[in-house]
């Protein structure tokens, strides 16, 4: 498939381009091996965790080194049968049907999916009420690829249908100076090592932030003349974006803040820390948190969430 954008341009087509993850890498490449010897995919793939780490891209790679192509959507997208209906039946052989946030799909698609996945069948209802019945469209051989931040929320049956489950984890410092590095190249950027390795160790271990920052820095690159982006150009940067030496933005430090000097660290619990914050539950949960407990700054109780030392220690720092 044609790719346009910055964003779809800087996804590597090949596993052996893909960096990182590589237990995930080395489980697909086995997958995919087994699937071009037999010529028909067995087994449909789930991918889970964080955000930004790469899950689309994986399905994008799938699709490519099974010659395929790549149909992309949602589970909020898919909104009735016949819009499942309707996608399924544009697939051919060996294509791919990526679902990103598949735990939000309505019951009646996901029931609909049950046959899909199991024998390649797609069960219409034709009629209503007592003449109604069941017809059996075949379907074509296809790779149906999950992709969700919410494993939990996954109910069980749709779960079950997957044949491997893929969690994908942060990404180390290294990794993501990897992956810098090869974006700098891939936009023709002179991007000095030192400069690559400030921007992972504020890029919170996600390639996503990673790529967004360096196209900032080129931002800045292009129409400030620079001759190269180096550690000087991104102090400037990171005073502009407000993002601290450990990858810590504006919302995050006033987190830090309501925990560690308006509650003098006392365990809260979230509802509290959301309305002090003037933000939704969920922004705090899904958007706040992870980071700082990946990065051992947050211990959740069940009385509510306090700051370790490690936390307080930089609070004070700034």
């Amino acid at each position: 498939m044609s790719t346009k954008n910055n964003t779809e341009n800087l996804r590597p087509k090949y596993l052996k381009d893909y960096i990182g993850q590589q237990n995930v890498a080395k489980t697909l490449k086995l997958f995919i091996d087994a699937v071009l010897k037999r010529g028909k995919p067995s087994e449909h793939i789930l991918f889970y965790g964080p955000p930004g780490i790469g899950k689309t891209t994986l399905a994008y790679i799938v699709a490519n080194e099974l010659k395929g192509e790549i149909k992309v959507t949602s589970g909020a997208t898919i909104t009735k049968t016949g819009d499942l209906a309707a996608i399924l039946t544009n697939l051919k052989d060996n294509d791919v049907l990526f679902i990103d946030e598949i735990h939000r799909l309505p019951k009646p698609v996901e029931e609909m999916l049950y046959p899909v996945m199991e024998e390649y069948s797609l069960d219409i209802i034709i009629g209503k009420g007592p003449s109604a019945r069941t017809v059996r469209l075949p379907i074509p051989k296809i790779t149906i690829i999950g992709a969700t931040t919410k494993l939990a929320l996954l109910s069980a049956p749709l779960r079950d249908r997957f044949g491997l489950l893929l969690r994908l984890d942060y990404y180390k410092n290294k990794e993501i100076e990897s992956i810098i590095l090869r974006s700098s190249r891939i936009l023709k950027l002179p991007l000095t090592e030192k400069a690559a390795q400030e921007i992972a160790s504020r890029s919170r271990k996600t390639p996503r932030i990673a790529n967004r920052i360096l196209k900032r820095a080129r931002d800045v690159f292009e129409v400030d003349n620079h001759k190269e982006i180096n550690t000087e150009l991104l102090k400037n940067l990171f005073s502009l974006l407000e993002i601290d030496e450990i990858g810590l933005i504006d919302i995050d430090k006033a987190y830090l803040k309501v925990l560690g000097e308006k509650f003098s660290n006392q365990p809260v619990g979230v509802e509290t820390i959301a309305s002090a914050l003037s933000e939704d539950v969920r922004t705090v949960e899904e958007f706040i948190e992870p980071y700082l407990l990946q990065i051992g700054f947050l211990k959740k109780t069940s009385r509510g969430r306090s700051l370790t030392a490690k936390a307080l220690t930089h609070l004070k720092s700034k």
